[in-house]
């Protein structure tokens, strides 16, 4: 019988397939009391677990196909720096000895402790650290508990053409699936930033994640088609929807060979109005997505990959190194953010010292906190300073709230810049210094901020949740997360006018910009640069492509100036529906 479940779908595609169900059924961790004597035997025995994992690890790194996308030795690095760091290796072990407990219950306590520190955090991409956390734990308890992991299931395993269906998978364990020539995958666990997701994304397989307590009902090589643009699973289907989803297979590829078609071309409107569109990146390693997709630069570099899962922070040579990597592969324009940590975001080392915040994400961050602490601060702007010798290199200001964050800044920046001429070191005299627009205060003030900044950015991610004072990875009140909200919209609008007016550059990169459903809407406000994922690329570049914008900008400016909600998405969608039709 036809059945149909649903989940969230993170990467677009249809996916028609036999059903390879995988076990990785949740672990049971006893606790269990061990004698005074049998206390060293046990330390000794978790410290081996330990050190088999590393080696599972390096033996997925060697079986990696070489064609794989970069940002997976990244992820793996991440596991193999965990399996290292004193908080996974030291404490389980002492608690081994004080509580006198078997390893398993040890790690298992440990982990619970780490996985609250990463729930109270606010920015979604710091929390997918739990999925490394558990990742990492649960490799070490199947050690443990000599119970078969994912990666000696399926190593081996002849999977092309199934649909992969799991509780939670691993980076590596997805790139190993792909290049088995999977046709889909689905996991129970996990959501729209978590790393299956991002993986997903990265590797061009469709998926749909958090479909809870599918493996309850899907049998072992039963045909199930998942449509990822729908976030739907559908059991035994019938001929006829098989046959539908084979169309919709069709056209897909045909999309997507056409969209491949405009790699290199001239981002330009249906009106032949000339647009910047930029990729967005979050480590060196995705330098690679962005050549692959001929992006014209990097819009977004953001920096805090840098400072995570150590105990002391980069210093100005190895930051160097890394922006001079990123901006020598890059043809064009690279964006650097500085540091973007504090409150609830936290470096391992800045947590020392600091009590619990009531409100982290109006706290002490971002530029705010780089001011604070300018150790961190100048080495970070030095090294951004000398990699601009190296091509067109830009500074970015993350949350600025005031002109006199931006005018403190400006003037170290010219301290440093007298520092480095007398050091004899090379940097951009002309270096361009730009802020991100995340809070209604700085969209407001925009015109005041650009007498002092070159360019702005809006960061619609933050924007949204200051704007409505609501966080969209909160449960209870996600729902009122929506860009479409008026009041977004007028800041956007705000913000663009007074980039017109100071004639500087105002663009958008956070992820309304790439979503395609957006691009109208923002071409007609007066957006003209563009800055996303790589994934989403070609997809935007090909909507501003069927977009003549003399010809709808006086109905989307009528529909957010009458205010109302339900005109302005209706709008959107019809739009939107002509170009599908």
């Amino acid at each position: 019988m036809t059945a149909a479940l649903y989940g969230i779908g993170v990467c677009k595609g249809v996916g028609i397939g036999p059903a390879y169900v995988l076990n990785g059924d949740e672990l049971n961790i006893p606790e269990i009391r061990i004698d005074e004597d049998e206390i060293d035997a046990e330390i000794e025995r978790f410290e081996n677990a330990i050190e088999l994992a590393r080696q599972d690890l390096d033996e997925i790194r060697r079986r990696v196909p070489s064609r794989s996308p970069l940002d997976l030795s990244s992820f793996i690095d991440t596991h193999l720096l965990m399996l290292a760091d004193d908080a996974l290796v030291k404490v389980p072990a002492e608690t081994i000895r004080s509580r006198r407990c078997n390893a398993e219950w040890a790690l298992k306590l440990q982990r619970d402790a780490l996985i609250q520190i990463f729930r109270q955090m606010e920015d979604p991409y710091l929390r997918t650290r739990i999925d490394d956390v558990n990742y990492v734990v649960q490799q070490v308890q199947r050690i443990l508990l000599n119970h078969p992991g994912h990666f000696g299931e399926t190593i081996d395993l002849p999977l092309k053409g199934h649909i992969v269906v799991a509780d939670d998978l691993s980076p590596a364990e997805i790139i190993l699936l792909q290049h088995r020539g999977i046709s889909a995958l689905v996991t129970e666990f996990g959501g729209s930033t978590s790393h299956t997701a991002i993986m997903a994304r990265s590797i061009g397989v469709p998926a749909v994640v958090g479909a809870s307590h599918l493996r309850r009902f899907v049998l072992d090589q039963e045909l199930v088609i998942v449509d990822a643009d729908r976030g739907l699973i559908i059991l035994t289907p019938t001929e006829q929807i098989t046959a539908y989803y084979r169309c919709r297979q069709h056209e897909q590829a045909v999309r997507r060979d056409a969209l491949a078609r405009l790699k290199g071309r001239p981002t330009v409107s249906g009106d032949q109005q000339a647009i910047t569109l930029l990729a967005n990146i979050e480590v060196p390693e995705d330098v690679a997505a962005v050549r692959q997709v001929a992006a014209e630069g990097v819009g977004l570099f953001r920096t805090e990959y840098l400072y995570m899962n150590r105990e002391t922070p980069p210093d100005e040579e190895e930051q160097y190194e890394a922006f001079r990597s990123v901006v020598e592969c890059i043809g064009g324009p690279v964006t650097i953010r500085t540091l973007d940590v504090g409150g609830d975001k936290k470096a391992a080392f800045l947590s020392a010292g600091s009590g619990r915040i009531a409100n982290p994400a109006l706290g002490l961050r971002a530029v705010r906190l780089c001011l604070r602490e300018q150790s961190l601060f100048r080495p970070q702007l030095r090294a951004i300073l000398r990699a601009s010798v190296h091509g067109d290199v830009r500074l970015m200001l993350p949350m600025i709230s005031t002109v006199d964050e931006v005018i403190q800044v400006r003037q170290l920046v010219e301290e440093l810049k007298a520092e480095l001429r007398r050091d004899g070191l090379g940097f951009d005299e002309n270096i361009s210094v730009g802020g991100m627009v995340e809070t209604p205060a700085a969209a407001l003030c925009a015109p005041m901020l650009l007498r002092y900044l070159d360019f702005l950015s809006l960061g619609t991610n933050d924007l949204i949740q200051y704007t409505i004072a609501t966080d969209r990875m909160d449960e209870s009140v996600n729902y009122l997360y929506d860009p479409l909200h008026p009041a977004v919209l007028r800041l956007i609008q705000l913000t663009i006018e007074a980039g017109y007016q100071a004639g500087k550059a105002v663009s958008l990169c956070g992820e309304m910009a790439g979503d395609a459903r957006f691009t109208f809407l923002l071409l007609a406000m007066g957006l003209r640069e563009f800055s996303v994922h790589p994934g989403q690329f070609l997809e935007v570049k090909s909507r501003i492509a069927d977009c003549h914008i003399a010809g709808i900008q006086d109905r989307f400016l009528a529909a957010i100036a009458s205010g109302d909600p339900r005109r302005i998405r209706e709008t959107v969608d019809d739009f939107n529906q002509s170009v599908n039709d």
